[in-house]
């Protein structure tokens, strides 16, 4: 076998290499696949896939257009309850959720594949720009919503629909969030995040502006002046570090980075990756930088999680997919600390762990891992900087079941707040859900001073 040179290096594969192992996970079924996995739907009456869904699509109902012809009729169904149907067709784990819930399972093991159905209604309507909204007469309220992922995103479309005109404030140069910065690049490929955002700003009534960060262009207080209601849909904009001896060391890189770069490259072969390539982490984030890294040349890639195989938070599935790719994942191992040759990263060492009582206490014994790039994937924490005096609730942003905040005319949603799943389609129902409490709180307080005056 080829031994590839140890270090970061770049251009380790063919061009062709990329092109293959880059190529879209699930690809589009054609007409005559998409009426054959819709002939398999039973159409069950009080469906469990539906109620599986968090977004609560009426999945039956989609599947049945399908089925007869009007893939334009199933895109309306779905973007209906959500408008990033085309995203969460792509990433969301149905093998979880509406897939899990199939009653196809129970007969033959093998659900209904709702997702890639899902994908085949909407990426048709989006590719032919059929717009199924227009916003309600103007109200002349003012929203301002803060971050453009799938929370943000899907609250201003829901606003724009009520008649309210909706400014987003973003961080960064895209709006689209974690689905334009971190999803796997093989989950999304053809820029369809970028065509996603266009199809739901085609609406009207929103205006998107870049470069701008609460706490350090604005503050919440300032947005409570200008606009009528605020919704913060900002993520979680820290990441946890390694602290550990070594952490510091040369060759050792964040996994949301290491994807965010990899999303953002005109060309993958210009991204360098090791040889022996080490992510901590039991996650999706775990899973999809540890994918990449083998699928961009590195030779060996170990996953390393602290707890058993069943605490993981990545699905099956994704842990499944990882191991067809030729990545390995170890389980019981923390780490301990990081040895350096010449500065740049040569090993790290782990604590083998078990559960003791329900706590996870490490055993004294060790073992090391050879390693010239480290990709650290231990969570995400909500970053604090301009959220004033905002109630928290388990390091999150306390919000009610209307996603109301502890400051009036402030609502919260996705990720950042309490409550979120850290999956897009929750993201989703959560925007969504806050702009119908925002447009009832606005109405509600219009009628109250119409009736005064």
């Amino acid at each position: 076998m080829r031994r590839l040179e140890p270090g970061l290096k770049a251009g380790r594969l063919d061009a062709a290499d990329y092109a293959k192992n880059f190529s879209d996970l699930h690809p589009r079924l054609n007409d005559h696949e998409a009426l054959v996995a819709s002939d398999r739907c039973y159409f069950c009456y009080d469906a469990p896939c539906m109620t599986a869904c968090p977004t609560a699509i009426d999945i039956p109902m989609f599947i049945r257009q399908i089925s007869t012809g009007n893939a334009t009729g199933s895109a309306k169904t779905i973007f209906d309850q959500n408008i990033l149907g085309g995203m969460c067709a792509r990433v969301c784990p149905t093998e979880t959720l509406c897939e899990q819930a199939c009653v196809r399972n129970t007969a033959e093991e093998r659900p209904v594949e709702i997702g890639r159905l899902q994908r085949y209604a909407t990426d048709l309507a989006i590719e032919q720009g059929r717009q199924f909204y227009t916003p309600a007469a103007e109200t002349n309220k003012r929203i301002a919503v803060v971050g453009a992922g799938p929370a943000g995103l899907a609250c201003a479309h829901r606003l724009a629909m009520h008649g309210h005109f909706v400014t987003i404030f973003d961080t960064r140069d895209k709006a689209g969030g974690l689905n334009e910065y971190g999803i796997a690049a093989y989950k999304t490929t053809n820029d369809f995040a970028q065509s996603e955002v266009d199809y739901i700003l085609s609406i009207g009534n929103i205006d998107v502006l870049h470069g701008q960060m609460l706490g350090r262009d604005f503050t919440l207080s300032e947005l409570q002046e200008k606009f009528d209601a605020v919704f913060l849909g900002t993520g979680l904009g820290n990441v946890n570090t390694l602290n550990i001896p070594g952490a510091q060391t040369n060759g050792i890189m964040d996994a949301v980075e290491f994807i965010a770069n990899l999303r953002e490259a005109n060309n993958k072969a210009d991204v360098p990756v090791g040889r022996d390539v080490v992510v901590i982490g039991g996650g999706m984030t775990a899973i999809d930088a540890g994918v990449q890294a083998k699928l961009l040349g590195a030779e060996n890639v170990t996953i390393c999680y602290r707890r058993g195989q069943e605490h993981m938070n990545a699905s099956q599935f994704e842990q499944d997919l990882a191991a067809s790719k030729g990545v390995h994942i170890r389980h019981w191992l923390q780490p301990k600390d990081v040895a350096h040759h010449h500065g740049h990263v040569s090993s790290i060492s782990f604590e083998y762990t078990h559960l003791e009582n329900g706590l996870m206490k490490g055993t004294g014994h060790t073992t090391e891992i050879k390693a010239d790039q480290i990709l650290v994937a231990i969570g995400q924490k909500l970053d604090p900087q301009g959220q004033d005096s905002l109630k928290l609730q388990g390091g999150k942003i306390a919000v009610d079941a209307e996603g109301r905040t502890s400051i009036p005319g402030v609502w919260a949603g996705g990720d950042c707040a309490f409550g979120g799943q850290d999956l897009t389609v929750s993201a989703v129902a959560m925007g969504r859900d806050a702009a119908e409490s925002i447009n009832l709180s606005l109405a509600a307080a219009a009628a109250g001073t119409t009736a005064v005056a």
